[in-house]
């Protein structure tokens, strides 16, 4: 009976892909939300609740990788939007000087401290990720560029370069080709990479996110900061995902007493509403690469500065920090991984729970039952991503929450919500990652539906 039922919902799913955006935009896109399962309509987003136009309510424990810091569809933010589209007042003139960007400027480089004195805007976190390549370049003469792997910055072709993983990379070369790749946590091989001075600067995630949930020692993010020192190497934070209060403070490198030369800021930034970055420097970086009248525009980028952006901006720090969302990130974020760690401790599966703040990954492994274990091994082969893309079809189908596997490590499931979540709602989340993983450790339906999705994925 339940293997009928999930037939019929995926014909059901499948018949639904014909539209534009498929024949358009992105096919391939909509076969997998198909195979998925997970090609709904939304008919409204509210705060940590998505609804949708066939009356189901969802939760979002992914919060659009770190973009929901505040919730979805914020009052706040939006009536900040409206009264900044109210003033008819120059959001795209580009010949003046916009006030409303050095307002938003001010508040993140007080809220970053650390020397951060200057601030250039940008449109999504890929392009902070370049700018962050040319200012390192422009300020210490150098070309190298050491980063991190398993790490993910952005799908740029610089952004690229400093990504280690074949899948986003294939296809796509020739990248920058002066960039060395060394193990995230080892100071051993940063030494190494850093001790020629050829780097221009040394770019790091201080939580790898995309790279597991995986949260470095405090010894280790303050050792590459001194050997960094030591080498006139920048010491570069994509805080894209950490950034924005999301690990419980404005930066999780002030939990690491870290204090970087640039960060890269965006999602959160945005309130989930307009596309904003934020490249934040100390005043030597801005001056070797703005050093002249002549090079005053050297670096910008059309949308960057836009008053609807520097608004959103703007509210989304005030909403931020009037409803101490860092403080509840915190605070919800220890009870929370408790809660997981306790829920999960019976099971063989779960090898552990981790994170900062409301950044937070369930780390799988292999099935220990002979007869799950070969089932498991079948479908690994066929693609790495499997198991956990059944557990995430699950999580959203049976159990109404949304989430996602990570990018760079597809045994760890994700568990992001906006930081406006309830203790309810983190309460429903952990009864229902139970479920599942209380399934995939007794039921043979479960792998026997993973088989069917893999045969299904081969013929698309």
């Amino acid at each position: 009976m339940a293997t009928t039922s999930v037939a019929s919902e995926t014909l059901q799913t499948l018949s639904s892909s014909a539209s534009s955006y498929a024949e358009y935009v992105n096919p391939q896109w909509v076969s997998l939300l198909n195979l998925l399962g997970m090609n709904v309509e939304y008919e409204r987003c509210l705060d940590c609740e998505l609804f949708t136009k066939d009356g189901r309510r969802i939760l979002d424990f992914l919060a659009g990788y770190c973009v929901h810091n505040t919730g979805h569809n914020h009052p706040y933010i939006i009536q900040a939007l409206k009264d900044e589209l109210d003033r008819s007042g120059p959001a795209m003139l580009q010949s003046h000087v916009p006030e409303i960007a050095g307002d938003l400027a001010r508040r993140l480089c007080t809220l970053a401290g650390g020397g951060l004195e200057k601030v250039s805007f940008c449109s999504s976190g890929s392009e902070g990720v370049e700018a962050a390549i040319k200012f390192a370049r422009a300020t210490t003469a150098r070309s190298g560029i050491a980063y991190a792997k398993s790490s993910f910055h952005g799908l740029t072709n610089g952004a690229l370069s400093l990504m280690n993983d074949a899948f986003w990379r294939e296809r796509f070369g020739p990248l920058l080709n002066d960039t060395t790749g060394i193990q995230f946590g080892d100071i051993q091989a940063l030494d190494q990479a850093l001790s020629g001075k050829a780097q221009a600067a040394f770019v790091v995630e201080p939580l790898q996110a995309e790279g597991g949930i995986q949260v470095p020692t405090r010894a280790y993010l303050q050792a590459a900061q001194k050997l960094c020192r030591k080498t006139g190497t920048l010491l570069i934070f994509d805080e894209v995902q950490t950034g924005m209060f999301r690990t419980g403070t404005f930066l999780a490198a002030h939990q690491f007493e870290v204090e970087p030369d640039m960060v890269i800021l965006a999602k959160a930034l945005s309130g989930g509403l307009m596309p904003v970055g934020a490249v934040l420097m100390t005043e030597k970086i801005y001056r070797a690469v703005f050093s002249s009248l002549r090079r005053a525009i050297v670096h910008t980028s059309t949308f960057s500065e836009n008053s609807l952006s520097m608004r959103a901006g703007l509210a989304a720090l005030d909403v931020l920090e009037r409803e101490e969302l860092g403080v509840r990130a915190l605070a919800l974020g220890e009870v929370f991984r408790a809660q997981l760690r306790r829920a999960l401790a019976p099971f063989d599966m779960v090898k552990e729970v981790r994170g900062m703040g409301l950044l937070n990954g369930i780390e799988f492994v292999p099935p220990k039952k002979l007869a799950f274990r070969a089932l498991y091994e079948t479908f690994r082969k066929v693609h790495p991503a499997m198991f956990g893309q059944i557990v995430v079809m699950r999580m959203f189908r049976e159990k109404n929450i949304l989430t996602q596997i990570c990018g760079n490590n597809f045994m760890v499931l994700k568990a992001a919500p906006p930081l406006t979540v309830s203790t309810q709602q983190l309460d429903e989340f952990v009864d229902a990652i139970r479920g599942v993983v209380e399934m995939a450790e007794t039921s043979p339906v479960f792998w026997t539906e993973a088989l069917g999705m893999m045969r299904r994925s081969v013929n698309i």
